[in-house]
Formats: structure tokens, C-alpha cells, sequence
């Protein structure tokens, strides 16, 4: 058993703490090598590695390819040896600087200060650790290859193990498998901070994407990641809260290519964050003072094994959003819940009233908050939902009931017919109908799914629905089908409940109506709601068409030609259909999940 002193947080650690209200707790990282970090160093095929220039500038770099290319040699010291590219690398730069070919460059107990993270991306382990070169030495195989190998000697002062989540798993080979041809997109980069005592070196991982450009001009590269729920202590950004100097390090594992970068960070928090990075509550804008972009630099490969359960869907700028769909939670007010109607199983119209009255037009959606309702507080780890770990709850429904017939004006009501296919959307199912108590705040209705047609345009518009994809044309239509109007609809035998529905509402949508049943006599039926004979009598008698089948390339053949087609389906029927009327006008919405 080790007894040691428990490390305090320094002042930015702490600062960051106080301004996340964080609870108070001991610093876990411990004032030596402790024995995990160096089994994880043992095994690590990689390690990412920190150093300041002279200028107070971090640079992170990557080394690896095989594993125990880094080991503990002694208590607290670890021997690193691997391969580099000679004249590139930034942090070989900084550590032997200008030394000859097998000249050992001493440092002692006052050598360049640094930091690294030993990662397996196979096993998500990780450990930081950081300290100070006693001794390096760079060593060229092969003259004028450009590849060199570096043998390092570090005295390791501070350690810490760390989580894996966001490490998207992937095997490292030394040498690049001959059939790889793509270039990934990045979904892990490496950052380093600095500190006189404790600098770091970690990494950031999500879904590829995850990491976006903010600026990319001739004199300003400015890039912006979301800090996804992590440890809590907050090492990284309390060093960010006393120097905002900072490098990263992108890999390419297909190519063996690196972007290092070095620059100044802003750390984003709450509405400053949302405002650049909707959805997110904590985020760190990077921009570049300095970049090197060094193709095949790096000394291993790696192929895709497993993307971790944790990463949350990529994130978009602002910028890269419809205006509506960025707002602040609770900037239109609230929407209190009236009624709930039961369409099918698994299909529901909600009736809400709004404390403002707004306006939207036909086919926008509302964006709404349900954090006050599901919110569970602050976990580290949350393996059997890993998911709801990094969840806003805020989202986005199509408005199914048509807005104001006259213009400009507002409406107090609005209703969104949804199906059950998650957290948020299982919660309203939930609520007994015409329950009363339940407040949500709206940020705003948006979207640019909308037909400004002229009323004689409308008459050479088709739309395209697949099931609950019907919502925005329910808005379209409103209480009348215009003239010339077809609509071509999916839908499940077992949802003939909003089909029906649909009916009883809109005028003249029979005619309309070319409807696909799919799923007939499936197990679960209708559910006692609907009478599919009468259903579909209906249509059949208004003039429409009805068919227990898929639709097909053929179904649509008689529509084309100067038409505007309007498209709402999920991604397999989007993708069929958008390859169908090739070199049609069609404009499409998207409810994947």
C-alpha cells in the first residue's frame, strides 16, 4: 500500500470547479508513476506527447506503432523509443533541438518540462502522466528516408488513469495495410496544455465530425469542438484558465498523415457555447497561430474496430443550421400540454398552448426542451445508457396543424403527431393524455421545408410521405387539399389509424391520395382503432388508389415532367426515391433518428 500526499487543484482547476459548480473532491492524479499508468504505458501502442517551444507555445505530437515501444524502467522513470519524422516533428524540435545524429542531449532534473497520454485505442485504456527529459538522443536508420528513431529517457512526476469513453476503438499496425485507399474522417486528435508544474496532454474523441471549422481564410484557421461530459476535474481547461495557449494533433490512421497545430484557445461556456455550437454547454474554440500538415509522418496505421457507445451525434454550427433550430431554450416562451390523441400504437397528436403566441409556416417544426423534465444530474460513467450521458433533451417536431390562414398572424395552439422512438418522445406517451402540468420551453419554430407556391404553382406539386413522415404535408394541406395535388403516402397496416385520422380532417385528400400498405397482417394488427375496410373504402370511393405493397420506381414514371415533388421520409426511402427522379426538382425533409 502507497501512502502519498494528495496533490491540490491549482487555481485554474479550481476556478473551473467554481464556475461549473462542481463538488468538491480530492485531485485524483497521483505525484508519481503509479502502477496502472505504467501497465498502460507497457501495453500502449501509442503515446501522444506535449512540449513548449520557446516561445510558450505547445506543440502535441504522436509516436508508436508497436506495443512496450514504451516502458517503466525504474520507479517513476519510463524509457520511450520509437520512430519519428526527422525534420517535422515539432516536439523533437523542442526536446534535442539542433542535436546531431547520436548526440545525447542531457536534461537532468531541470530538462525540458513535458506531458503525454499512453493510449490503446484496442482496450480504451489511457493514462496522462507528465515530468521532465533526463536524457534523449535521435538516431537515423536510413539516410536521406526522412524517418528517424528518437530514445528518450522521462522522470515522471505526476500520473493519472482516465476513462474510456469517446475512444472510438481501432487496431494500430506498424506498417499501413496495403488495401487502404480512403482518408477517414477525423473522430480522435490530441491536445496539449501548459503549466510551470503540470502541463497535460489528453485527447478528445467523438463521432467523426465531431471537431468543426469555425474560419478557414487566408490569414485565420479557428476550429471549435464541444467538451462532451467528462471527469470532472477539468485539468486541461483549468490549465486553459491560466494560459490559453494550446496545440493540437489530428492523425490520420488510413494515410499515416498529421496536421500539428499550435494557437490559443477560448473556452465557451453555457449561452456562448450554444450560440457558436448549438446543443452544447461547454465548448473550446482553437485558433491557429502556427500549422505544419506532414504527409505519411507518422510511424503506424490503424484499422476501424468498434466506434464508442458514447459519442452523441455530431454536433453543427450555428452556421450550419436553419436560424430557428439555434435559438436559446425558452426564447418563444413556454408550451403547456392540453390533450393527447392516440392515432396507433405507437403513433400520438399532442395539442400544446403556447404563453406566446407565434406564427410558423406550413411544414416548419418547433424546437423544445424537456432538460427540467429528464435531466438525471451529473454522472461519470453511464454504461447502461451511455447515450443520455451527453443528451441535451432538446428537439426538434415537425408542426402537424396548419397555421394561420391569414397573414402575419399569430396562433396560441399548436399540435405535432409524433411516434415513439425515444427517451423525450417515450416521456410524452407517458402523460395520461390530457394531463395537465406539463411545461416545456420553446426556442423558436423554424425550417425552411415550406411551399411558397403560388396557388396555381401548387397545382404540379407531389408530395411524398412515408408514415409519421406525413406531418409537414398535414400543415401543408391544412383543412383542404389544393387543386392538382397528389400525394403519394407509405404507410404500415398497423398505423391505418393516422391515415384514417387524416381523412377526417382534410377535404378532398381521398382523391388525392396514393396510398402503400406495407405490413399487412403483421403480428399486433390495428389495435381495435380502425376499421381497415371502411379505411380504405373511403379512399378507393373518393377517387384515389390503394395498394398492399411497397412503392416502386414505376409508381412515380406518370408524375414526371415539370413537376415539383416535396419528399419526407426516413433515409432508405429518401435514398430510393431521390435516385428515382433523378434530374427532378425535389425538395426533401429528413426525420432520421
Amino acid at each position: 500500500m502507497s501512502i502519498h500526499e494528495v496533490l491540490p487543484f491549482h487555481e485554474g482547476e479550481t476556478s473551473l470547479h467554481h464556475t461549473l459548480h462542481v463538488p468538491d473532491r480530492d485531485n485524483p492524479t497521483q505525484p508519481f508513476l503509479s502502477p496502472f499508468a505504467a501497465s498502460v504505458l507497457q501495453r500502449s501502442p501509442l503515446i501522444a506527447l506535449g512540449a513548449v517551444d520557446e516561445q510558450g507555445r505547445p506543440w502535441t505530437t504522436l509516436w508508436g506503432g508497436e506495443p512496450a515501444f514504451a516502458r517503466s524502467i525504474a520507479p517513476s522513470i519510463i524509457a520511450i523509443k520509437s520512430g519519428v519524422a526527422r525534420t517535422h516533428d515539432p516536439v523533437i524540435e523542442i526536446l534535442l533541438g539542433a542535436a546531431a545524429p547520436g548526440e545525447v542531449v542531457q536534461g537532468g532534473e531541470k530538462g525540458a518540462l513535458m506531458s503525454g497520454l499512453a493510449i490503446d485505442l484496442d482496450s480504451r485504456l489511457r493514462a496522462k502522466f507528465a515530468g521532465r527529459m533526463i536524457a534523449g538522443a535521435l538516431q537515423e536508420p536510413e539516410k536521406d528516408s526522412g524517418a528517424a528513431e528518437v530514445q528518450l529517457v522521462v522522470k515522471i512526476e505526476t500520473s493519472l488513469g482516465n476513462c474510456p469513453k469517446y475512444l472510438n476503438r481501432k487496431a494500430i499496425h506498424p506498417l499501413p495495410p496495403p488495401a487502404i485507399s480512403l482518408i477517414y474522417a477525423a473522430d480522435l486528435f490530441f491536445l496539449s496544455s501548459s503549466h510551470p508544474l503540470t502541463p497535460s496532454t489528453n485527447h478528445r474523441g467523438g463521432p467523426p465530425g465531431f471537431i468543426r471549422i469555425l474560419t478557414n481564410t487566408p490569414t485565420e484557421l479557428t476550429l471549435v469542438y464541444p467538451e462532451y461530459s467528462g471527469n470532472n476535474l477539468y485539468q486541461t481547461l483549468g490549465n486553459y484558465r491560466l494560459s490559453p495557449l494550446a496545440s493540437l494533433l489530428i492523425p490520420d490512421f488510413a494515410t499515416g498523415d498529421a496536421l500539428y497545430l499550435t494557437g490559443r484557445v477560448d473556452i465557451l461556456i453555457g449561452p456562448a457555447a450554444s450560440a457558436i455550437l448549438p446543443h452544447t454547454n461547454l465548448a473550446i474554440k482553437f485558433t491557429t497561430t502556427e500549422y505544419r500538415f506532414i504527409a505519411t509522418s507518422l510511424p503506424f496505421r490503424a484499422t476501424p474496430i468498434e466506434p464508442s457507445p458514447y459519442n452523441p451525434r455530431v454536433r453543427l454550427l450555428a452556421t450550419e443550421q436553419p436560424a430557428g433550430a439555434t435559438s436559446q431554450p425558452g426564447a418563444a416562451g413556454t408550451a403547456t400540454l392540453l390533450s393527447q390523441t392516440s392515432l396507433s400504437p405507437s403513433i400520438s397528436r399532442f395539442r400544446f398552448r403556447l404563453d406566446k403566441a407565434a406564427n410558423w409556416k406550413g411544414g416548419q417544426y418547433v424546437v423544445l426542451d424537456f432538460s427540467d423534465e429528464l435531466g438525471m444530474g451529473y454522472s461519470h460513467m453511464r454504461d447502461e445508457d451511455p447515450q443520455s450521458l451527453n443528451d441535451d433533451l432538446v428537439r426538434t417536431f415537425t408542426v402537424s396543424s396548419p397555421p394561420s390562414t391569414e397573414s402575419g398572424s399569430e396562433v396560441a395552439e399548436f399540435e405535432i403527431t409524433i411516434r415513439k422512438v425515444g427517451r423525450v418522445t417515450g416521456f410524452l406517451f407517458k402523460r395520461d393524455g390530457g394531463k395537465k402540468g406539463l411545461t416545456v420551453p420553446v426556442s423558436g419554430f423554424g425550417g425552411e421545408f415550406v411551399d411558397d407556391s403560388t396557388e396555381e404553382g401548387r397545382e404540379k406539386t407531389v408530395y411524398i410521405a412515408g408514415g409519421v413522415g406525413i406531418t409537414p404535408f398535414l400543415a401543408l394541406m391544412g383543412s383542404k387539399v389544393n387543386k392538382g395535388v397528389t400525394l403519394f403516402w407509405t404507410v404500415r397496416e398497423v398505423d391505418l389509424g393516422l391515415v384514417a385520422d387524416a381523412l377526417s380532417k382534410i377535404e378532398g385528400l381521398g382523391a388525392a391520395l396514393r396510398l402503400f400498405i406495407t405490413g399487412v397482417g403483421a403480428e399486433g394488427g390495428l389495435g381495435g382503432r380502425v376499421d381497415k375496410g371502411e379505411v380504405l373504402g373511403r379512399i378507393v370511393k373518393d377517387g384515389g388508389v390503394v395498394w398492399e405493397r411497397r412503392i416502386e420506381k414505376g409508381d412515380l414514371v406518370g408524375e414526371k415532367g415539370g413537376k415539383k415533388w416535396m419528399l419526407c421520409a426516413g433515409k432508405p426511402l429518401r435514398s430510393r426515391v431521390l435516385e428515382w427522379l433523378e434530374g427532378e426538382t425535389v425538395v426533401f425533409e429528413d426525420f432520421d433518428y
